[in-house]
């Protein structure tokens, strides 16, 4: 469970790192700012953490399901902001209401980036005993304003066109949620298995399926003939 907590951990950084990369340089400056007063202000709560109430945390269902809360919704608000963006960038004509319903999708913030933050903190302040906590704290705050815009500008480089960052950014807050997902189970299944097999709902549902797809089928070819007729006109 440890090992795909930090996988988790990497991957919220780098979606993290490549929505700033759609930020003017003010904009990232002042988040890079928000992220190192947090980081910096978070060693009075690490200090009281330790390693078995870590342990007792990913132990706990109810806590990861609660996480999992908080990667769903900021997984479902990025992946907005990416279909949100696709079309702002490419649509003839953009409604008002739509560029403020994108707008309000980028300048909103990645809240999984804060538990990483404060993990983050935790686990360094455990690899540096002696070390006084406030320094270990505001080293790693220090550190964070630097490496983020590295990071942003260092992703710009690699991945100049605007629509690779946007596709690779979707992509892996997909997996992002899939991992989560696999997180939250935490080797619990949700339905227990049946010894009966029932035909006749399997076959009505597929007959539904066949069916969907039939009517779909036909509607494409109608709307397609009623196209080709208006332009032939």
């Amino acid at each position: 469970m440890e090992i795909l907590v930090m996988v988790m951990v990497v991957l919220a950084f780098v979606t993290f790192i490549l929505k700033q990369t759609f930020h003017r340089p003010i904009e990232l400056a002042i988040i890079s700012v928000v992220l190192l007063v947090f980081t910096g202000n978070m060693w009075p709560y690490a200090i009281e953490q330790s390693k078995t109430m870590i342990s007792s945390w990913l132990a706990d269902g109810q806590l990861m399901l609660d996480i999992a809360v908080l990667l769903s919704i900021d997984v479902a608000i990025t992946l907005f902001f990416c279909v949100m963006q696709v079309e702002v960038s490419t649509a003839e004509r953009v409604s008002p209401r739509k560029r403020i319903v994108a707008a309000v999708l980028k300048y909103f913030p990645n809240l999984i980036i804060f538990p990483v933050l404060f993990a983050m903190v935790v686990a360094l302040i455990f690899s540096m005993p002696g070390a006084e906590f406030s320094t270990v704290s505001w080293g790693l705050g220090i550190a964070v304003l630097i490496v983020i815009p590295a990071g942003v500008y260092g992703m710009k480089l690699l991945l100049p066109e605007e629509e690779l960052r946007l596709e690779l950014l979707f992509l892996l807050t997909v997996v992002l949620a899939l991992m989560g997902v696999i997180a939250t189970v935490n080797g619990r299944t949700a339905v227990t298995g049946i010894e009966n097999f029932e035909l006749m709902p399997l076959l009505l549902v597929i007959g539904m399926v066949i069916a969907g797809v039939v009517v779909g089928y036909g509607f494409r070819i109608y709307r397609l003939k009623k196209i080709i007729n208006k332009t032939n006109i």
